[in-house]
């Protein structure tokens, strides 16, 4: 299962879900359902800006969880 880990990088940057909303333009919805590993499809723009809010790669946004399968 995939694993999203916007809510660790969060963390790192002390960033809460109405801040990645202002700084991203994302739907506060979207972020929420991220920060909450609730979400079952993102598309390449949210990645993309994600990615560019956090300077990270897709790797350290989402990982491959062999023990959630």
């Amino acid at each position: 299962m995939i694993k999203c880990n916007l809510s660790s990088l969060m963390g790192r940057d002390r960033k809460n879900i109405q801040d990645v909303c202002n700084e991203t333009g994302l739907a506060r919805n979207t972020v929420a359902n991220l920060y909450h590993d609730r979400a079952k499809r993102v598309d390449y723009e949210t990645m993309d800006k994600l990615c560019r809010m956090f300077q990270c790669t897709i790797g350290e946004l989402y990982e491959f969880d062999r023990q959630r399968e």
